[in-house]
């Protein structure tokens, strides 16, 4: 008896065998499928913002790896002066910017701006994109910025360090474009100025935080309603300057973008518009072409 049970399960080990193999490969098919329905490749929204910066504000868009961009921006006299100035255009600030990016989701730039005289780099980096897993586009920005106007004979009672010409600014860039047509993004700010007038700023605060809002509709394809507002936390009631607001439209035509704007600030460099804004409304625009 031992011995034909013996025999009997010899036999079955090669069927039980290939059964169990079926099974298992049954099995991790299932398993497979269920992890491709669990985990779906994502989906990455287009874009929030259709140019660089929304107007002043930077944006969360990066220049795509090898694009070089040459942007142009004008900020006339203010609006208030009437026709003596033929309506501010007699007086202009210009900054011609050249930036370019050597890798994907990072890009580097370097301005000079009349205002102040001021040369300035700056670095934009992508850290996430607004996804079907992901709510957000978030990007980091920062500048240095070199004011060679000042002179030692402007301060009598002062000596000029070279450190004194010098400010910084960083950024955090969070946007979400809700839908097809409407684009919102935050942006917390960090200003650092080294050196301020008293008269002007009414106390000392070189080190300020901000909060910019910026928001783009899109009418048309090419065309769409811009606008932004930055609220400086650190900036005492006696300031000559205000908070920095511009508002605006983008207007698309091939490898250029024309952004025609009205703002209450001179500067487009973050320090400069950010910390010494000076309050009258002027007309203003951005040209950016990309190679």
């Amino acid at each position: 008896m031992y011995y034909t049970t013996t025999i009997i399960t010899k036999k079955l080990i090669p069927f039980f065998a290939l059964l169990f193999t079926l099974v298992t490969l049954n099995a991790q098919d299932d398993l497979l499928d269920e992890l491709d329905q669990e985990t779906p490749a994502t989906t990455f929204n287009f874009p929030a913002f259709k140019t660089l910066k929304i107007a002043n504000l930077q944006s969360t868009k990066i220049a795509e790896k090898g694009d070089l961009y040459l942007i142009v921006s004008h900020r006339f006299g203010p609006l208030k002066d009437g026709f003596d100035t033929f309506l501010g255009l007699d007086n202009a600030n210009t900054k011609i910017e050249l930036l370019y990016s050597f890798w994907e989701g990072v890009q580097f730039s370097i301005s000079r701006e009349s205002f102040r005289k001021t040369f300035a780099l700056g670095t934009k980096i992508g850290l996430v994109k607004q996804s079907d897993a992901f709510p957000l586009n978030i990007v980091g920005y920062a500048t240095i910025n070199r004011n060679t106007q000042i002179e030692d004979s402007s301060f009598a009672n002062f000596t000029l360090k070279d450190a004194d010409r010098y400010s910084y600014s960083v950024q955090m860039l969070a946007s979400r474009r809700f839908s097809k047509n409407f684009s919102f993004q935050l942006a917390p700010t960090f200003i650092r100025e080294n050196l301020q007038i008293l008269e002007e700023t009414g106390k000392a605060n070189h080190n300020q935080f901000a909060m910019g809002f910026g928001g783009r509709y899109k009418l048309s394809k090419r065309i769409s309603l811009n606008a932004e507002y930055v609220h400086n936390f650190s900036r005492d009631e006696n300031s000559i300057y205000k908070n920095p607001y511009t508002f605006g439209v983008d207007i698309e035509t091939g490898g250029h973008v024309f952004q025609l704007l009205f703002t209450n600030a001179q500067s487009s460099n973050e320090p400069g518009y950010i910390s010494n804004a000076a309050g009258d409304i002027a007309f203003g625009f951005n040209i950016v072409r990309v190679f």
